[in-house]
């Protein structure tokens, strides 16, 4: 069976950082062809093309991932009825249940003196709902509540079979764009598990890699002249690196996900064209933000190749297993570029994978001049247009 697999493959450099670190605070490493690496972890990536979704995608397209998910739909529902507003917290666990299995507790935040400062109702793992989703269950909650709001009523309603049924089924439709992309887990209801479409891959250096230690010390604004010394003093770790970084889209698991269009004017393939180019900017684009006030690392990748495969998703990581040396000029994305030209098409002539016709370059500087002939040189917006609208053909096609 032919699939749709968008592999997406980026060369970024990063100067001194630290994106993502780990419980020392020192920034996450790896070793990889027997030297240390720089690393940013996939969830760090995910988390921060999650956020550019935000900039991308109606709120209504989006989902939110949080313990809080009864206070999220109690607002929902006092929207929808603001008579209900007093037992709105309680309808909202109660929904919650019904369509999760998942009970809500209350949790209980204490002050630095030991006093309770706040409570709040939380289930007991994060859970990730769809702004639809959302309001499927407060409209529900609503047409099952006697007016006036009675939790009581709510329960006898939801004693039918048939309307616990319904309320399952909200939660079970209508995914997010987000929820599609990374999966979901409800660790009560597995049968409302949803199959990632998108792989992410740890970011690794091309090159070996050292961790630096920043000492600094901060000035007291009102000291006087004469008094020598720092305010506070501290360390912070960093490093810097040329990344390689790899995602893999599955168009056909991305398209059970979402299921068609329902629109009068859009396509049965829109919700999968619009998934796939919000994905291919979030993820060219986004920065995880560790430590971004300290170092200011706002840099943007100098290569990205995008390829569409129709067996399976195929990295290139391993032309990196040797770590790149430095080139007789400083940097390593030259030799990192030269890298990859030299192995991509070797490797896709000895396993017949080769893609010619939907392969994508989008570069800047003369480093990447290497990377030219490995497929159509384009900009960010023409690649985003192209390989959405090859998608689209594909998904038509159903070739």
């Amino acid at each position: 069976m032919t699939r749709t697999i968008l592999d997406i493959h980026i060369l970024q450099t990063v100067p001194p950082s630290n994106l993502n670190r780990d419980d020392t605070g020192t920034p996450k490493s790896a070793v990889f062809g027997g030297v240390r690496r720089a690393r940013v972890s996939s969830q760090a990536w995910k988390r921060a093309t999650r956020k550019a979704f935000n900039d991308l995608l109606p709120a209504d397209a989006l989902g939110v991932r949080t313990k809080k998910v009864a206070e999220a739909l109690a607002e929902r529902i006092t929207a929808k009825d603001p008579s209900l507003g007093e037992v709105a917290l309680q309808l909202a666990a109660l929904m919650v249940q019904t369509a999760t299995g998942s009970k809500i507790g209350s949790s209980v935040r204490r002050s630095k003196d030991g006093e309770d400062s706040s409570s709040s109702s939380e289930s007991s793992y994060l859970m990730f709902l769809s702004s639809r989703q959302l309001d499927a269950l407060a409209e529900l909650a609503v047409a099952g509540s006697s007016p006036g709001g009675d939790v009581k009523s709510l329960t006898d309603h939801f004693k039918d079979k048939d309307n616990k049924a319904q309320a399952k089924q909200a939660v079970d439709a209508q995914h997010s764009v987000d929820i599609a992309l990374f999966g979901r887990m409800v660790a009560d209801s597995a049968d409302l598990n949803v199959e990632a479409a998108a792989q992410v891959a740890h970011a690794i250096g091309v090159h070996k890699s050292e961790i630096e230690s920043d000492y600094y010390t901060a000035v007291d604004d009102l000291s006087p002249d004469d008094e020598s010394g720092a305010g506070m003093i501290g360390t912070v770790d960093f490093n810097s690196a040329t990344l390689y970084r790899y995602a893999a889209v599955d168009v056909d698991e991305l398209q059970r996900n979402l299921g068609a269009g329902l629109q009068k004017d859009e396509s049965p393939s829109a919700p999968v064209e619009k998934a796939v180019s919000a994905f291919l900017e979030a993820f060219i684009t986004s920065l995880p933000t560790g430590k971004i006030n300290t170092f200011g690392n706002h840099t943007l990748p100098a290569a990205v190749i995008v390829k569409l495969r129709d067996r399976r998703p195929v990295s290139f990581v391993s032309a990196f297993e040797e770590p790149v040396p430095q080139g007789s000029g400083g940097g390593f994305l030259r030799e990192s570029c030269a890298r990859l030209a030299a192995y991509v098409p070797d490797l896709e002539r000895q396993y017949g994978i080769a893609s010619e016709e939907h392969s994508w370059v989008f570069r800047v500087g003369d480093e990447t001049q290497a990377l030219a002939p490995l497929g159509a040189g384009v900009t960010l917006d023409i690649l985003v247009r192209d390989v959405t609208a090859t998608v689209a053909r594909r998904l038509g096609s159903g070739a």
